[in-house]
């Protein structure tokens, strides 16, 4: 299983935005700071939006925000958001299925025990727990006044 780069930026935009604590962050910064185009980071703030994750202050001093304190925004809330599929095998998927086993597969549970104990971690770590976990994270951002850097790690 491999998560998309839009799972991975959007972690990285709401870790981003918790390191920068009550200031609106803005698109072009994150976008700067983590060395993305700003159009990607905008189509990935469309659905953070949408489930409540970020929120956006519009005009010329605007930007975007969490909406709750971090340590209540898990790795799974955002990921259950930007991820399409969970489909690790055919018979994951809905529809037409070809497998004679498909009701009685062991590698059906087995793959299903694993998703789930997946899932069971990603609830156990919040953005807050990311962003203390990187004592110097403002300044890797460039959020403590020194220029930017960018990262390659979330």
């Amino acid at each position: 299983m491999r998560l998309t780069k839009q799972t991975n930026y959007a972690v990285r935009m709401l870790m981003y935005c918790a390191a920068n604590g009550e200031k609106l962050s803005r698109i072009p910064e994150i976008a700067k700071a983590y060395g993305v185009s700003e159009l990607f980071l905008f189509k990935i703030l469309q659905p953070l939006t949408k489930a409540g994750l970020v929120e956006t202050v519009r005009g010329r001093n605007g930007g975007v925000r969490l909406p709750k304190p971090a340590s209540e925004i898990s790795l799974f809330d955002v990921v259950k958001v930007t991820e399409d599929s969970f489909a690790m095998a055919e018979c994951f998927e809905a529809g037409e299925i070809d497998c004679p086993l498909v009701d009685s597969c062991g590698l059906n549970a087995a793959l299903r025990k694993a998703l789930n104990a997946f899932f069971e971690v990603l609830q156990g770590y919040s953005i807050d727990d990311l962003v203390k976990a990187r004592p110097q994270i403002n300044f890797l951002l460039g959020l403590d006044g020194t220029a930017q850097v960018r990262t390659s790690a979330a």
